[in-house]
């Protein structure tokens, strides 16, 4: 049974091997390999054990069998020995015995000593079978022994096996736990795969999408380039007509001068108009104040006209002779001041509309800028939204960011000078409106006037003098207003070289921010790509290893069920085997009760029989003795000991000196793992003496069967 296990067992770890090789060859590796190999490693262990284990006691059964087999040796050449012994020394004491004389015996010896001797023989050759028979029986037990060991150490090895066996149990149940382990960590990783693919289209839609944001923003700053190109002509077309408009106004001062030289009674209302355009021209520090000169020199010269006609008329009822020839010359000059100041009006009628006009169009652009501008800020904050977490992205957007806030200023300046400009022309609208009326209310007081002028027509020629002198003052005065307007015009003039020259600045950083825009925009784009590309190879890595990690604990687990039931059915037969050899060990152990039951009965007969044999022997030997004067010994004894059960027996010949019969010497043979009698010598002399002598020794070294062939033992 040992070696049919063995068999199985190298057989089974030749199939692992294999199973073993294969695997390693066809799979990559992991935690599963290891498993198998632990368990294959723990299972050669034990193996390997085993085999120890039975070779180790196969060794034992070799040497008990060798010492058997020199007991039976020695036994046969003792039992040789004793016949051989036997046969030299009846020869001589026939011979002996019929030399003798027979009459002395026949006298002295009662009538049934032959009977008695052939007894004797008789039962000494039946102890010597009893003994045969006895050293068979104890060969038997001691096979038998040796059996029970080995059965006892096969029950170890059982044991051990079963504890190995549910070892590999609980090792196939972790092995199973893992398993499961494995399969959920398969089904997450599928999951985080799905989430994986779910994020890769979610990232191609928003890279889509931001190419499509990105030409869109191209598209933008390409038609943003536009308008700041269509900004920048008009605003150079605002300042060719603020030149006009300047030069409109140097005309029309110069207009006013005339008129003011035939106008002497409206110094008061001249002053006053002179202080408002020297505080006007102060004031205006910008082009579009100069728009506003140019409508009060307009209401002036308007005022103006009206203030001459009433001095025509005045002229024509107080001087007619005077009045003919001024008022042909003044109505012409008056003719060609009104086309001329109605030229300029319907010009600044003209301009005031389309300035309204470009204003429309500028607050349109600017709706139209803050739309885009909240749509670029929804797209911002979208995008900021997506890309938080890539802190790269994230600071190339805080730098968009800065851009777009310096360029939302840069918007803010714009819509702030474009609301100033449409604050001042509603300014110069209500002035022109409040001038009109003015106008008219001076026109209703000039015609009240007009009457009390006819009345003091008289009075005016006495003031032409002073009137004339008044005129130089205010020619003079007027060259002081000429040199403030040429200065005021010189300011104008570098404001507008140095906001043009703002304005050259501010276009080639929006040049370079746009160009540092696009540079970035290429990046991320390349960037962006980039991570994709890696992604999708990080993608297509994880489904490679997923099927392989897959295909591998298939495998796997179909290995480990055909071990599983390979293993069931091992242990099956290991425990059908195993309930065997429990039935024949309870039959053999009830058999060694009966055998130690009979052991006993037979070593009590024995003991019976060798204390019968012993008194039937001294008594015999007493008698032959006596009949014998030569002592020719042989003896066969065994301790008192040797009846005990599991004690072997102790042998000793009497071995006769045949040249010194005075001498004699005592042999003894004893089996293995036995303690020496101390009060048996291995071998002694002794001097020639009485029987009695010889006898009193075999009784205290415990010598039974005893035979003495001297005749003076009688």
């Amino acid at each position: 049974m040992h070696q049919r296990l063995k068999m199985a067992l190298g057989h089974y770890e030749t199939e692992e091997v294999q199973r073993n090789t294969a695997e390693q060859e066809h799979a990559l590796g992991g935690d599963g390999t290891s498993g198998s190999r632990m368990m294959d490693q723990s299972l050669s262990a034990l193996i390997t054990e085993y085999g120890n284990r039975v070779e180790e006691m196969k060794q034992q059964l070799q040497h008990y069998q060798a010492q058997m087999g020199e007991m039976t040796l020695k036994l046969e050449e003792v039992t040789k020995e004793n016949e051989r012994l036997h046969a030299e020394l009846k020869e001589p004491l026939e011979k002996q015995l019929e030399a003798l004389p027979f009459v002395h015996l026949e006298t002295d010896i009662p009538a049934d000593e032959g009977v008695d001797k052939d007894q004797a023989v008789e039962r000494w050759r039946t102890l010597s079978q009893e003994h045969d028979r006895l050293q068979q029986q104890y060969q038997e037990q001691v096979t038998k022994t040796h059996i029970l060991m080995t059965e006892r150490k096969k029950q170890n090895t059982n044991q051990q096996f079963l504890k190995t066996v549910t070892e590999q149990d609980v090792e196939l149940e972790q092995l199973r736990k893992q398993l499961r382990q494995v399969k959920r960590d398969g089904q997450v990783a599928n999951a985080k795969l799905e989430e994986m693919m779910v994020l890769k289209e979610k990232l191609q839609s928003q890279l889509e999408r931001k190419e499509e944001d990105r030409i869109s923003a191209q598209e933008k700053e390409t038609a943003s380039d536009k308008r700041l190109q269509q900004m920048q002509s008009s605003i150079k077309q605002l300042e060719i007509r603020l030149c006009v408009a300047v030069q409109d106004a140097e005309q029309l001062r110069a207009e006013k001068v005339a008129l003011e030289e035939q106008i002497r009674e409206l110094q008061a209302k001249s002053a006053r108009l002179e202080n408002e355009t020297y505080d006007a021209v102060a004031k205006v520090q910008d082009c579009i104040q100069l728009l506003e000169e140019a409508n009060l020199e307009k209401s002036q010269a308007l005022f103006g006209e009206k203030q001459k006609e009433e001095e025509i008329k005045k002229l024509q009822d107080e001087m007619s002779q005077l009045a003919e020839n001024t008022a042909a010359r003044i109505r012409k000059e008056v003719d060609t001041a009104k086309k001329q100041c109605n030229l300029q009006v319907s010009r600044l009628t003209e301009e005031i509309s389309a300035l309204q006009m470009e204003c429309g169009e500028k607050q349109s652009q600017i709706e139209r800028a803050m739309r885009e501008k909240r749509a670029v800020e929804e797209e911002l904050e979208k995008i900021y939204r997506e890309h938080r977490e890539h802190e790269s992205d994230s600071r190339k957007l805080e730098q968009l960011h800065q851009k777009y806030l310096l360029a939302e200023a840069a918007k803010d300046d714009l819509q702030r000078s474009l609301q100033m400009t449409q604050n001042k022309l509603k300014q110069l609208e209500m002035n022109s409106e409040e001038e009109r009326s003015r106008c008219q209310e001076a026109i209703c007081k000039l015609q009240s006037t007009l009457d009390s002028e006819r009345e003091k027509s008289a009075f005016v020629s006495e003031q032409r003098l002073k009137l004339q002198q008044e005129n130089e003052q205010l020619q003079h005065e007027m060259e002081g207003l000429r040199k403030l307007a040429v200065e005021a015009q010189q300011k104008a003039k570098i404001k507008i070289s140095t906001m043009e020259h703002e304005h050259a600045v501010k276009e080639h950083g929006y040049e370079a921010r746009l160009k540092e825009m696009e540079d970035t925009s290429h990046k991320s784009t390349a960037e962006l790509r980039r991570l994709l590309v890696a992604q999708q190879k990080a993608t297509n890595r994880w489904k490679e290893e997923i099927k392989i990690l897959t295909e591998t604990t298939e495998a796997r687990i179909s290995k480990l069920k055909s071990e599983l039931r390979q293993q069931k059915l091992r242990s099956q037969e290991l425990i059908s085997q195993l309930e065997i050899a429990n039935e024949k060990v309870t039959e053999d152990e009830t058999l060694m009760m009966e055998y130690r039951e009979y052991i006993d009965r037979l070593q009590r007969r024995l003991s019976q029989a060798e204390q019968r044999a012993a008194t039937a022997s001294q008594q015999s030997l007493v008698r032959f003795l006596l009949s014998t004067k030569s002592i020719p010994y042989f003896c066969i004894w065994s301790s008192e000991e040797s009846s005990s059960p599991g004690n072997p027996a102790i042998e000793a010949n009497l071995l006769p000196v045949l040249h010194d019969p005075s001498q004699f010497r005592v042999s003894m043979n004893f089996q293995p793992n036995y303690p020496k009698d101390p009060r048996v010598q291995t071998s002694c002399s002794f001097s020639s003496g009485t029987c009695t002598e010889i006898m009193d020794f075999a009784r205290t070294s415990s010598v039974y069967n005893c035979k003495c062939f001297e005749e003076s033992c009688k």
